[in-house]
């Protein structure tokens, strides 16, 4: 039996694209409380079903699949510019596939807008028109209105006309922004794009006896498997250490290991690798956010996925990304490992010296790139203590030298100075853990 949250979920994945609903429509419709139906709507905001847009209202949109995922709405649109909807408001949920900057001739304008595409455009009401004829909404900048013909227009085409205080340099510089951040989101790899779905997995009830643990080691050669009660939500985890020694007819749910550790579909597979190499968890079970099992992952699969992502060239550039770009092995001194970088103004402070936060992605990269040299494999951070630094001016370069201090099979310390021209301006210490190449 679904739960009222998940009654309202699936309604609201059932409505039309571009249908507009509220708080006490979804109460009274489904006879639930505001407060449930508020809960579920934020939800369904969050999984990109809906969007809300002051002075308009919440409007289910079309939900992106990861491949069209640089693609903006003009919901989206509306909350970047922070604009307001003068017509065409049962557009908003559409997708668009290109803006275009009208700072030409009107001819010359339309040549480039063509339909689902944004133009962008000041104060020039029959640019608004003939846009909106071609199949394409409109951004107007510098706070002007328009027509009441061209508001009516838009309705008619359902085509968003939408008006922002900002200037069109300004509103262009917002949007691509907003495309490169989802760009980064794209590149993010989560547990959803590499598990082994519930059909595929092996897993035990609580009801079931030992016999059935022995059963499936038969069949898969695996010792681990998650435990689900009668509802599939998952309420623990049997290990070959659970079972020797047991009764062949004892119950599962007496000897499992109860709460084990879960990952959700939307976790990232950073954080699922982090968690599975901390805690030497060789299988992890995926769950729905009612805990419903909806599949597994494991230890090899996550390594594999993660060396895989590292060879990949990246689209959109993370600070990681332009910590990594900027750093350069040195060879001039054959005694140490040494990297230098120089300071571009990305990475400073409001001070104009090198931001601590990068400084930290410069000490965990010299600690990487050295262990990555010594066939030590890829790490994981587990603790950095960072005792002094000092202010790093802006286009200077800095030289890091990283030294192991000890290094066992599955974890390391490494000692890392700093220097600008031979004088120390930084010292940190960093604790990993070790994942096998």
């Amino acid at each position: 039996m679904a739960t009222k949250h998940e009654q309202i979920l699936c309604f609201i994945e059932s409505l039309k694209v571009g249908n507009k609903i509220s708080v006490r429509q979804i109460a009274k419709e489904l006879n639930v409380s505001e407060g449930t139906a508020y809960r579920a709507i934020k939800e369904a905001e969050n999984k990109g079903l809906v969007s809300t847009i002051e002075r308009v209202g919440t409007i289910r949109i079309e939900r992106k699949q990861k491949e069209n995922f640089e693609n903006l709405t003009f919901a989206e649109i509306v909350s970047i510019v922070d604009g307001q909807v003068l017509g065409g408001r049962d557009g908003l949920y559409k997708t668009l596939n290109k803006f275009v900057i009208g700072a030409m001739k009107l001819d010359a304008m339309m040549r480039y807008t063509e339909k689902d595409s944004l133009l962008i455009v000041g104060n020039r009401t029959e640019a608004h028109q003939l846009a909106l004829k071609e199949g394409a909404a409109v951004l107007i900048t510098g706070g002007f209105d328009t027509d009441d013909a061209t508001k009516q227009l838009a309705d008619q085409k359902q085509l968003p006309i939408i008006s922002t205080s900002y200037d069109t340099f300004t509103v262009a510089a917002m949007i691509n922004r907003a495309i490169y951040d989802q760009l980064i989101k794209k590149e993010i790899v989560v547990v959803g794009d590499i598990f082994n779905k519930v059909e595929d997995t092996y897993f035990l009830k609580t009801k079931d006896q030992v016999a059935k643990w022995y059963e499936w080691e038969d069949i898969t050669t695996h010792s681990r498997y998650p435990v689900v009660d009668e509802k599939n939500k998952v309420v623990g985890i049997v290990t070959s250490k659970d079972v020797i020694g047991r009764k062949m007819d004892m119950l599962i749910e007496k000897v499992m290991t109860k709460n084990p550790l879960t990952v959700m579909k939307e976790t990232s597979l950073a954080y699922a690798a982090h968690m599975m190499v901390w805690e030497g968890i060789e299988i992890m079970p995926v769950v729905d956010q009612h805990h419903h099992l909806v599949g597994l992952i494991s230890r090899q699969d996550v390594l594999k996925a993660l060396q895989h992502i590292q060879k990949q060239p990246q689209v959109g550039e993370t600070i990681d990304d332009i910590v990594s770009n900027y750093f350069d092995h040195s060879p001039t001194d054959p005694h140490h490992s040494t990297y230098h970088a120089e300071i571009t103004p990305q990475m400073t402070n409001q001070l104009g010296t090198l931001s601590y936060g990068v400084f930290v992605s410069f000490v965990i990269e010299s600690a990487r790139r050295l262990l990555r040299h010594q066939k030590k494999g890829d790490l994981v951070v587990e603790n950095i203590t960072v005792y002094f630094i000092k202010p790093i001016q802006l286009e200077t370069t800095v030289t890091f030298q990283p030294k192991i201090i000890d290094a066992g099979r599955k974890s390391a310390k490494v000692d890392i100075e700093v220097f600008h021209e031979k004088k120390v301006v930084g010292k940190a210490m960093l604790m990993a853990q070790l994942i096998d190449r």
